[in-house]
């Protein structure tokens, strides 16, 4: 059977992933981009070993190490005293590696995407805005903002939470707004004097509010910080889901908070506010020819640290799938596919919404529940990190 043609569109970290997974089994994919440049949005991503025992299957791993930082424990810290109410070791000792054999890394996006596309053989078509999808049973066309239109036998979504493939397979938006916002910055290591255990990935929980912050860049001397607050309970602005932040905003949310966690913040020199959205998961993640992949599928809260994660073992499954096909209709792969991924990120959408509940717990008998479970925070999510994206479609 004659390889089939593949578009993907979006050429964030999901559809560089699975562009490099295509190539390295035989196909030829074209990679379309609507900005002009390769940009990320966003600071900084945490890669797990689910995602990172793949990457280095691809041999791309060693680029990434090059510009990441392995974080020596995670802790998680009462907000407002510091005093520690867990912690487990990552790079220390091993820990980490020798339990999922993969590491754990921090890395800035911008440094992901440089190495992702760095080492990527095939072209990217940059300035692509997709604006319309039409399928037909031999072929599905795409038609771009500037003029330009393609004929192509599959064409995979990877253009993120608010994406248009997915709105021509489901006719919605399909986004929901989860009430909760959020401030990021990128910081010096050396302008926080009162941060303790820099190098290690911290959650500082309180009412209402977290904290969570990593260490990025070759030599850990930066700090990537992610400021989770309740509210506002409706978004202001449907087109909008970035707004600037007032002088001051962010800071006033954390007042009465231990100096490491307001320093952080001061020094963030934070402007923007980020409505934090989530994907109501289609019933439907494909058509004949169209599928979709990463946050077009399944946009999750980033409090389990897992969407680029998922996006990864998304790419493999299905550029797998794809190269196992032989005879197989396009269609009943794509179904293949979202049965192999849709329970699982599922669970993990949802424990991510739980997980911000419970990181934004106040003083009461539930606490005591919560530091429970975040002292045996390796055995009740290792499940997540241990995963095997190949083995499961094997």
């Amino acid at each position: 059977m004659k390889t089939p043609s593949v578009a993907i569109i979006g050429a964030g970290i999901g559809g560089l992933v699975l562009a490099h997974a295509l190539r390295a089994r035989g196909f030829a994919p074209e990679l379309y981009e609507q900005s002009a440049e390769l940009t990320e949005i966003g600071a900084a991503v945490a890669l797990s070993a689910n995602a990172t025992r793949e990457l280095e299957r691809l041999d791309l791993l060693d680029d990434i190490r090059s510009a990441s930082t392995e974080p020596t424990e995670v802790i998680h810290r009462d907000g407002r005293t510091g005093a520690r109410i867990s912690s487990h070791a990552i790079r220390l000792g091993g820990s980490y590696q020798a339990r999922f054999a993969g590491p754990y890394f921090g890395i800035h996006r911008a440094d992901l995407q440089k190495a992702l596309s760095g080492r990527y053989a095939g072209s990217i078509s940059l300035g692509h805005r997709l604006v319309r999808l039409a399928e037909s049973s031999s072929s599905v066309r795409m038609t771009f903002a500037n003029g330009v239109e393609r004929d192509v036998d599959v064409v995979i979504g990877a253009d993120g939470v608010r994406s248009l493939v997915r709105r021509f397979i489901t006719g919605t938006h399909g986004t929901v707004y989860s009430k909760t916002s959020a401030f990021r910055g990128i910081v010096p290591v050396r302008s926080l004097r009162a941060l303790p255990d820099p190098e290690s990935l911290q959650f500082w929980m309180g009412p209402q509010a977290h904290l969570l912050h990593y260490a990025i860049g070759k030599a850990a001397e930066d700090i990537n910080f992610f400021a989770v607050v309740e509210g506002p309970e409706v978004w202001p602005h449907e087109d909008k889901w970035i707004v600037a932040a007032q002088p001051g905003e962010a800071t006033s949310l954390f007042m009465n908070w231990h100096p490491a966690v307001t320093e952080m913040i001061n020094a963030g020199w934070v402007d923007k506010r980020w409505g934090l959205f989530v994907v109501q998961q289609p019933r439907r993640w494909h058509t004949g020819r169209v599928v979709l992949i990463g946050d077009a599928a399944h946009g999750m809260l980033p409090h389990q640290g897992q969407g680029a994660n998922q996006t990864i073992e998304d790419a493999v499954t299905l550029a797998e799938l794809l190269t196992r096909r032989s005879s197989q209709p396009l269609i009943d792969v794509f179904a293949h596919y979202a049965a192999l991924r849709r329970a699982r990120t599922r669970v993990i959408q949802r424990s991510s919404w739980a997980t911000n509940t419970a990181l934004h717990l106040g003083d009461d008998a539930a606490l005591e529940r919560r530091n429970a479970v975040l002292a045996r925070f390796p055995e009740r999510f290792g499940w997540i990190h241990s995963f095997d994206a190949l083995r499961a479609v094997e």
